[in-house]
């Protein structure tokens, strides 16, 4: 059968790792999981015991395209209680994960043939789904120096649009305010759609991660359920856009979409009033933090940088290896370690670098840790 050009996208590496790891672990190896940016816990209990009552009492059928109205007027006073922020319920549109977020954006801003710009190293399918709907990806090379985020003199003059992400993936740093501002200005000054990836937010160790909300009410900032609250199966995230926006996006949500997953739904709101826990898998992933601090320098990676959020090491390794796919694979094979290699999310210069995720039970960690230093003392 014919196939377009547009459906030529290159893998999600990570997920290939994935499924290498499942296939060890088929084999019967014991492989500890540092490639997936997934949380180890399930979603909260308050969460899975609404559904369990909702699945009881309602057929769960199709929502509204913008979501159970419970849903965004709860997301709406998160922004208030994280930001101090009156945010209009109206804004909030519930997607199926950001990853539906982000094909609703790209969708409601850009034309075929647009020019849109992100970071590298940066999430990579965000370049992937812009090449699907022909849109021109556009890397940013970003400086350790300026913590593996863009500066606005790095953005060229040509773009339709702008994709920032803060905490980053495969970073975890964040912006603070200034630099987050510049960035929207400079977009401003140029014409570009500003869209702000948020969905590591709750996930921070040092201070509070900024919303591009705080700044402009012109932007598109898309958030999920996945990380801080413990939800990726799940697939349920939001966006919040402006209000003269709204109508455009619920249109292409019936028509893509018809609405995010009810049960997934229900779920989330009830997982929102679950702080206690969810603060609790935040201590688990600042513990990890730790050890990964400690110990993968004692491991030999020791060009690191400490992440601000999200739960990631980014390693510059391009003094153990030119091919870092060849040396996760290697470190999988003998270490029973799963670990992305950086060229997920850098084409240009992550052949010399690796992701390290820490999202999993601290004993986890703790053995990888172990294990990586064994493999690099015998390699």
């Amino acid at each position: 059968m014919r196939a377009s050009r547009r459906g030529m996208v290159d893998p999600f590496i990570v997920m290939d790792v994935m499924e290498a790891a499942r296939q060890a672990e088929a084999a019967g190896r014991h492989v500890i999981h540092m490639e997936v940016g997934q949380p180890g816990t399930p979603a909260p209990v308050g969460a899975r015991a609404a559904l369990a009552r909702a699945m009881e009492q309602d057929a769960l059928g199709y929502t509204v395209a913008l979501g159970l109205p419970a849903l965004r007027q709860r997301i709406a006073r998160l922004y208030g209680a994280w930001y101090g922020l009156d945010l209009n319920p109206d804004r909030v549109i519930v997607t199926p994960g950001s990853s539906g977020a982000f094909l609703l954006a790209f969708s409601a801003l850009f034309d075929a043939g647009d020019r849109v710009g992100l970071g590298e190293p940066g999430y990579p399918s965000y370049r992937q789904i812009l090449r699907a709907l022909s849109l021109e990806p556009v890397g940013i090379q970003t400086a350790p120096a300026h913590r593996l985020q863009p500066v606005p003199a790095d953005v060229p003059d040509d773009l339709a649009g702008l994709i920032v992400a803060s905490p980053a993936n495969p970073s975890g740093t964040m912006l603070n305010r200034e630099a987050l501002a510049a960035l929207v200005e400079r977009a401003a000054e140029i014409g570009a759609a500003f869209v702000s990836d948020e969905i590591y937010h709750g996930i921070q160790y040092e201070g509070r991660a900024i919303t591009a909300l705080e700044i402009s009410d012109d932007v598109c900032v898309i958030n999920s359920f996945s990380k801080y609250f413990s939800m990726t199966g799940w697939r349920v995230g939001w966006m919040v856009v402006p209000e003269s926006d709204v109508r455009v996006y619920e249109r292409l949500m019936q028509n893509m979409f018809i609405c995010a997953p009810n049960a997934s739904q229900v779920a989330a709101l009830a997982a929102m009033d679950c702080e206690a826990e969810l603060q609790d898998n935040l201590a688990v992933y600042r513990e990890n933090r730790r050890l990964m601090m400690e110990g993968l320098p004692k491991a030999g990676f020791d060009r690191i940088a400490p992440p601000d959020g999200a739960f990631y090491v980014y390693a510059d390794v391009s003094d153990l290896t030119d091919d870092s796919l060849a040396f996760s694979r290697e470190i999988l094979d003998r270490a029973g370690v799963a670990v992305t290699p950086g060229l997920d999310f850098d084409p240009r210069r992550g052949q010399g670098t690796l992701r390290f995720s820490y999202a999993r039970a601290t004993a986890d960690i703790s053995e990888g840790l172990e294990r990586l230093r064994d493999f690099m003392n015998k390699r």
